[in-house]
């Protein structure tokens, strides 16, 4: 994959960033530390600025984010609902559990939002459940871009720097991704234990 995506990037310049990255939001297993590395890395080596890049990149991103925002809006909290109603046993979910996720998420979503931009495949999905619960739209997106442009700067200016050895950055961000999920399912565990638990006492 990274072969096609730096072949992509080499002939459509700032064009591929943006299509790529764009991609990589709606298509999470599409690597953005790919991307921008290898975008850092070609501001060295052809015509292609720091700047552009960094603005072809966060354009793309926005646009992938809010095309997840809109299809969570279109699903919405209702349809999720009749999916529980009919699935619910096999996952062990009431809809009074999805209507709760909810209401935390419209309490707590501007952190989240803004936080996950900076976790690797989390980063893109969470557009889904900001438009499901019909999050601002307007937060959502300066939240989203100002997430994106850090994330964004800062890997395209270490491409920049490591030069041809891009591609090492890759592989410290597979160790960073793989921490990040481990906090992540720690955290996720923690909370599922701490619903049962409530739940058994209230019974």
């Amino acid at each position: 994959m990274e072969s096609w995506i730096t072949s992509i990037m080499e002939d459509f310049g700032y064009i591929g960033v943006f299509l790529l990255i764009m991609l990589e939001n709606i298509f999470p297993p599409i690597p953005s530390e790919v991307i921008l590395t290898f975008g850092g890395y070609m501001t060295t080596q052809s015509n292609l600025t720091f700047i552009g890049v960094v603005i072809a990149s966060t354009l793309g991103s926005v646009a992938g984010a809010i095309a997840l925002y809109g299809v969570g809006a279109i699903v919405g909290i209702r349809r999720i609902g009749r999916f529980v109603d009919k699935w619910g046993r096999i996952l062990r979910l009431t809809n009074e559990d999805i209507y709760k996720a909810n209401d935390w998420f419209k309490k707590y979503g501007v952190w989240t939002v803004f936080f996950c931009r900076f976790v690797p495949l989390i980063r893109s999905l969470i557009s889904l459940p900001a438009g499901m619960s019909h999050m601002n739209f307007g937060l959502f997106l300066i939240l989203t871009t100002i997430g994106t442009l850090i994330w964004n700067i800062v890997l395209i200016y270490l491409g920049s720097q490591v030069g041809e050895n891009w591609d090492s950055i890759v592989a410290y961000m597979d160790t960073y991704s793989n921490i990040a999920y481990a906090i992540i399912i720690i955290l996720f565990v923690l909370f599922v234990f701490w619903l049962f638990r409530r739940k058994s006492k209230r019974k």
